[in-house]
């Protein structure tokens, strides 16, 4: 099934006459969302959600034919983190806004799967606005919020845990997926994730594995392949064919746990995404702080190396052959 204009702006205007404070956007502030979402850590879990996306063969081969990721990391970087916060921070028009931009960018992808992948065999029709493939990916993002917190000696508890997924289905209705289509609960939840990875829905293709060693051969680097490699579940780390013996895993346990020690003497301001800082400065009608902006020309700075690096890194690796129906 694909979700339609239609069916995206129904399930934005019953979103948005459930939203008590516009101002305050999805969630607001005392939310499980923005308790948990507002710490830069979850970032551990970027290359496990992507890597977990990508294993989808509709996600994968969406992204190999129809973005520039190769060639634009920078700006690739910059819209795919706009409209990401403007969905969890920003105030309900930013979000519906973004979520609008989104599902037209994603109406653009279209295409047939050039393999035999799993229970889809080659020629399967694929497109962005897919609802199973995007409720895949919106799952990754939940599952990888707890993973993270998991791995960092900070698992959530139940109620905590059913409270966060809760509040992450309103996220899902951006993109026009029902919450009839969604799990009734965390367990459900988790039962759901448990068995998409264990089928045949999953399965690592061509695409895929061009796309994760483009990632990890510069784009994303050493550590966060160590970090990726053990947060995954093991048979899609094994579908990837990442080395995980003994030195990987002491390795990935160092990093993490050097993560836990610099968690453990800074305060937990220090560790607050500069989109939660501005979301609280904004309630106060504030505007965006200098800090915040200063981490955004840091973090801008990083892309535009890692684009470089990328770039290098894409000129000494033939590209996969564009698959063909």
């Amino acid at each position: 099934m694909i979700v339609s204009r239609a069916q995206l702006e129904a399930s934005l205007a019953a979103l948005s006459a459930e939203v008590a404070e516009p101002r305050a956007g999805l969630h607001g502030p005392g939310s499980p969302s923005w308790q948990l979402e507002r710490d830069a850590a979850i970032f551990l879990g970027g290359g496990r959600a992507a890597l977990l996306q990508l294993a989808h063969p509709f996600v994968a081969y969406g992204v190999h034919e129809h973005s520039r990721t190769r060639d634009d990391v920078v700006g690739r970087f910059r819209r795919t983190f706009t409209h990401v916060f403007a969905m969890a921070f920003g105030p309900l028009d930013d979000a519906v806004t973004s979520a609008r931009r989104v599902h037209a960018l994603h109406g653009r992808v279209v295409g047939v799967l050039g393999e035999d992948a799993g229970r889809f065999p080659r020629g399967t029709p694929y497109a962005g606005n897919d609802l199973d493939a995007l409720t895949w990916v919106w799952a990754t993002l939940v599952d990888s919020v707890a993973t993270v917190y998991a791995a960092l000696g900070q698992p959530l508890a139940p109620a905590l845990a059913d409270a966060y997924y809760q509040g992450s289905t309103r996220f899902a209705r951006l993109f026009g997926i029902p919450r009839a289509h969604l799990p009734a609960d965390w367990p459900g939840f988790r039962a759901f994730v448990d068995a998409t990875v264990g089928s045949s829905t999953l399965t690592v293709t061509a695409p895929a594995r061009e796309l994760a060693g483009f990632l990890f051969g510069g784009a994303l680097g050493g550590t966060a392949r160590l970090v990726t490699t053990a947060l995954l579940p093991p048979s899609v780390r094994a579908q990837y064919a990442l080395p995980w013996g003994r030195r990987e895993r002491a390795a990935a346990a160092a990093v993490l746990a050097g993560v836990r020690v610099a968690r453990a003497i800074t305060p937990r301001a220090a560790w607050d995404l500069p989109a939660y800082q501005d979301a609280t400065r904004r309630l106060r009608g504030l505007p965006p702080s200098r800090w915040s902006r200063l981490v955004d020309a840091g973090l801008q700075a990083l892309a535009g190396r890692t684009a470089a690096v990328a770039t290098r890194t894409r000129r000494t690796t033939p590209r996969a052959r564009r698959a063909r129906p």
